[in-house]
């Protein structure tokens, strides 16, 4: 990690301030101003700094290009012309640009997250974790949103319509602003444009450092259920959480989940032959197709069989066993299927 202390993280009660650019805004410094505000000042306001008039807290935030404003500031990003995390100074705008060790060109918001981010998660998680979780978080989330930030806004791949980098240019005020309303008003609308795209990526931020954390804790439940499962194909969960990723990441040969859902009911879902796919490693019986109810019981003789998708990619039953049988079922007809 860093050989340097970065600025406010030494000391928990000093007053920071910190600066960017005013004019335009994107993705890569709103998401840096969240950084920080989570690092350093998590229960001050957002956006009362942004919009002003709000309660002093350690934490100061600016919008400006002034020169002599930014070199006043105690941290500056995504302007200034500098890279010099020890001074504070967190710029990637430069021609030797700052790179991750795969090439990719830092935005402000990678720079901040690799010296603020362990920080922020911190305070955005509500149960303390240990440092070995903390340094997965932080990688899973510098992967899954950050990496993709710092290539948008580098120019390297576009995270497309409704992305975070879209949400974020959408509240920009239009180009015209300032010729229908002049340029106190236009100023006024930048200002609150900031603040609601800071409360976006707020927003977007600790849901998902809470679902990534949620992710790693499903690892260690589906892996321990492959491990107790009588017949490996078939993997089941006492409560409903995400499997697919784990089930490929781990190479696991599991053709079935039985897992819990609404109403007391448990459903069989198949597991697609490639991850994302809609298709199944095995499809569940023609037979079943569409079925419900008594029809269906009929069909699969599982007497309390609920429905079959007519895709054949999920079905269901009201209990656990019931569920279970039709999971052993799909995979009985499916092999005689094969060797008829």
């Amino acid at each position: 990690m860093s050989q340097y202390t970065p600025i406010g993280l030494d000391n928990g009660n000093a007053p920071v301030r910190a600066l960017t650019h005013s004019g335009n805004f994107h993705a890569d410094e709103t998401l840096g101003y969240v950084i920080l505000h989570y690092a350093l000042a998590p229960g001050g306001d957002l956006r009362g700094r942004v919009l002003g008039g709000q309660p002093a807290d350690r934490l100061e935030f600016i919008r400006t290009r002034s020169p002599e404003r930014i070199a006043t500031a105690d941290i500056v990003f995504d302007v200034g012309g500098r890279y010099d995390p020890a001074a504070g100074r967190y710029d990637h705008h430069m021609k030797d640009k700052p790179l991750r060790e795969d090439g990719t060109p830092y935005s402000a918001a990678g720079l901040l997250w690799k010296d603020y981010g362990a920080a922020a998660l911190r305070n955005i998680l509500k149960t303390p974790v240990n440092d070995a979780t903390l340094a997965t978080l932080w990688q899973a989330i510098d992967k899954s949103l950050i990496v993709p930030v710092d290539q948008d806004d580098n120019g390297v791949v576009k995270m497309g319509k409704l992305s975070l980098a879209d949400i974020v240019s959408a509240c920009s005020p239009p180009w015209d602003t300032a010729e229908l309303y002049g340029a106190e008003e236009a100023r006024a609308r930048e200002a609150l444009g900031f603040a609601n795209a800071a409360s976006a990526v707020a927003a977007h931020l600790v849901n998902m450092v809470d679902r990534t954390r949620a992710s790693l804790k499903a690892v260690s439940r589906v892996l321990a259920a492959y491990e107790q499962a009588e017949d490996r194909r078939i993997l089941v969960m006492e409560t409903g959480m995400p499997t697919e990723k784990v089930i490929f990441e781990h190479d696991l040969p599991v053709v079935y989940v039985v897992s819990p859902t609404g109403g007391g009911r448990w459903n069989v879902k198949a597991v697609p032959p490639v991850r994302g796919d809609f298709g199944q490693r095995v499809s569940l019986p023609e037979a079943w197709r569409g079925l419900e109810g008594a029809a269906l019981a009929a069909a699969s003789g599982v007497p309390d069989a609920v429905f079959a998708h007519p895709a054949r990619f999920i079905c269901g039953a009201a209990s656990r066993e019931g569920a279970v049988r039709m999971a052993q079922l799909a995979l009985e007809i499916d092999a005689a299927n094969r060797t008829a």
